[in-house]
């Protein structure tokens, strides 16, 4: 993974999601939050979470250069989140998403990592637009989107999902 860019924030590290992660996305996506705001992953073990790694993360990271991060404390090294910027499919554009386990909401994390990712999508990976789908009952999605910077720009539905999402959107302001 030394070949893909890492960040670091105040307070985290943001290291490209790899197989090393598995146990810990074995966890994120089984958490009451991911399964209602994200959806299920159908990740019951830690092979379930290679295979993720294989099949969803790792193609776009080697064709993009990014993809999802796993986020780290830099205090204890402990694994509490991932952000990330997605190719994802029925969106015409990159699409920026954040999960925490639950003890690490709150605390400004998604804000810190989000806030990194967002500038180096404009700043180094030359990404000229950045949207973000939501819930829309997932307010605190929303508020940090907007917080962000990103403005609604109307609804979307993605493939295999028969829910409406608000769509965000934010352009470089290069």
């Amino acid at each position: 993974m030394s070949s893909f860019k890492s960040f670091e924030t105040e307070r985290l590290t943001l290291i490209p999601t790899s197989e090393d992660d598995a146990a810990f996305l074995l966890e994120l996506f089984n958490t009451p939050k991911w399964l209602k705001y994200i959806g299920d992953r159908n990740i019951r073990t830690v092979d379930d979470a290679c295979i993720y790694v294989r099949e969803k993360i790792r193609p776009q990271l080697e064709r993009l250069g990014f993809a999802s991060y796993t986020i780290v404390q830099k205090t204890d090294g402990q694994k509490i989140g991932m952000c990330g910027l997605y190719d994802r499919a029925g969106l015409e554009g990159i699409d920026i998403g954040f999960a925490f386990l639950p003890e690490f909401e709150r605390k400004g994390f998604a804000y810190e990592a989000s806030v990194q990712l967002k500038n180096a999508a404009f700043n180094e990976f030359g990404v000229d637009e950045l949207l973000a789908i939501t819930t829309k009952d997932n307010y605190s999605s929303q508020k940090l989107l907007e917080k962000l910077g990103l403005k609604v720009a109307g609804t979307v539905k993605i493939p295999n999902d028969d829910e409406e999402l608000l769509l965000y959107r934010i352009c470089s302001s290069k």
